[in-house]
């Protein structure tokens, strides 16, 4: 099996470990659960490709390259602050060099999101940006081609950016913030009662609970203020939006584009900028990040 890359999705749950073709078609799949802390992150993902590239008939040397996609900041492989993987400072592309005996690039997870969502839905554009909508919220940035990081690798952590200073506090008390309104996190966290999930949240809101109603329309409002952050601040040809929260289907963009085009009828500028038409939703599911960690090792241009 020749020309094929590999990619590592290491969730706070699972991991997610993928081969795919020069067309981004995975040929082989295997997951397993995460383990916590710096070693068992390092051990529960050489054991997931070990048991890929079995499966597969190939092995790591075969492959032209190796991604590993991670939550928390990563700067040159090391990781800071993956919170739920008990992991506060990890040279994860060292210890996985040593573990195949070949280079690892490594990424935050999301921004490994963004590559796979750009290969697979734009790969034409210059300039993306992947809005993740899962446990929390965040977004990777594509510019000029090229990955955009920032100074200290937190570039799209646009979860922290509140939007209305009344609004509800996160567990770190920031008011109002992204995170909060359009995250599945941030919907139970509102609602208040444990063992609840978003779905079925989104399910009261549409049999006419007031209280739930006014966490779907957070919800909306949180998205496209989202969707306005990253095209004010980046300007980029699209958004793709991606993540758990795209299973509420149909009813999350139409809420969303309701109140983009509610903005964009007051004001002329941001008519202009065509929110709208610049918003996509990831349709069907791939693993996006585990394609996207694979692919972490192309160039292109």
């Amino acid at each position: 099996m020749s020309g094929v890359r590999i990619g590592v999705d290491i969730g706070g749950t699972k991991i997610d470990a993928v081969v795919v073709d020069e067309n981004a078609e995975v040929l082989g799949r295997h997951r397993i659960a995460v383990r916590k802390g710096h070693q068992g992150v390092v051990d529960a993902a050489v054991e997931a490709v070990a048991t890929l590239t079995a499966e597969a008939g190939i092995s790591v040397t075969d492959a032209l390259s190796i991604g590993v996609g991670i939550p928390g900041t990563v700067t040159d492989g090391v990781v800071h602050h993956a919170q739920n993987l008990d992991v506060h400072e990890l040279d994860l592309a060292s210890a996985l060099r040593e573990a195949w005996g070949r280079d690892v690039f490594v990424e935050n997870d999301v921004t490994a999101a963004a590559v796979g969502a750009w290969q697979i839905v734009a790969p034409e554009r210059r300039s993306v940006a992947y809005l993740n909508l899962g446990t929390g919220l965040a977004a990777g940035i594509i510019l000029d081609g090229k990955l955009w990081r920032g100074a200290y690798g937190a570039a799209g952590e646009i979860g922290y950016i509140s939007v209305d200073p009344r609004g509800p506090e996160d567990p770190e008390g920031n008011p109002g913030g992204l995170e909060t309104y359009a995250s599945g996190s941030g919907i139970v966290l509102q609602w208040g009662a444990d063992g609840s999930d978003a779905r079925a949240i989104m399910a009261a809101a549409a049999k006419g609970d007031p209280a739930a109603e006014a966490i779907r329309d957070r919800l909306y409002f949180g998205v496209a203020s989202a969707i306005r952050v990253l095209v004010l601040a980046y300007d980029v040809e699209e958004v793709i939006i991606g993540g758990g929260l795209t299973g509420l289907g149909d009813s999350l963009l139409d809420g969303t584009t309701a109140v983009l085009d509610d903005w964009s009828s007051k004001s002329a500028f941001l008519n202009s900028l065509k929110l709208t038409e610049r918003t996509r939703m990831l349709e069907g599911y791939r693993p996006v990040a585990a394609i996207g960690a694979a692919l972490l090792g192309v160039d292109n241009g």
